[in-house]
């Protein structure tokens, strides 16, 4: 009898346990910002790793970032043009073709080309098709499937792919 009111008492807690995680879970998932649902998402586990875990509404309140620290992050202002082509940033762009005028070539052993462009980027061929290009001409560079990058020109009916590097 004793072991049965063990096995419902443990059936019971562990039950109640699985729902307020179930909960803290909901809480992060319904955060709207990235890098908070991932902050909530942390705090939850590290509170499961350690013995005494948070509440979830003191775990949810610690992951929303304060008035003051808003502000600043999206105080720096980026232009789409100079934002183009970098993956790592989290910022919707609505540029979906780029022209652009080429300063100067350069060829790796592998015959891979290196275009430095008049306004700062530079970027680099990742296939091996030929195309050739010289200082002074316009191309452009357009998105493609994927999350890659198309260079072409006008001109022509061929494109290559490349990736950005500064």
């Amino acid at each position: 009898m004793r072991l049965t009111w063990i096995v419902a008492a443990v059936i019971g807690f562990s039950s109640q346990a699985y729902a307020g995680l179930e909960q803290d879970l909901a809480l992060c998932a319904a955060q709207g910002d990235k890098l908070d649902r991932l902050l909530c998402y942390d705090k939850l586990a590290a509170g499961v790793a350690k013995p005494g875990r948070q509440a979830p509404k003191a775990a949810a309140a610690q992951a929303q970032p304060s008035a003051s620290a808003a502000p600043a992050a999206t105080a720096v202002t980026t232009t789409a043009e100079a934002e183009f082509g970098i993956h790592r940033k989290p910022v919707e762009l609505d540029v979906d073709k780029l022209y652009l005028e080429i300063a100067s070539v350069q060829k790796d052993l592998y015959g891979s080309l290196t275009l430095n462009f008049t306004n700062g980027q530079v970027w680099k061929q990742v296939e091996t098709r030929h195309y050739k290009l010289k200082a002074g001409d316009t191309v452009f560079i357009e998105k493609g499937a994927l999350g890659s990058f198309l260079l072409g020109s006008d001109d022509r009916n061929a494109t290559i792919r490349v990736k950005r590097l500064k």
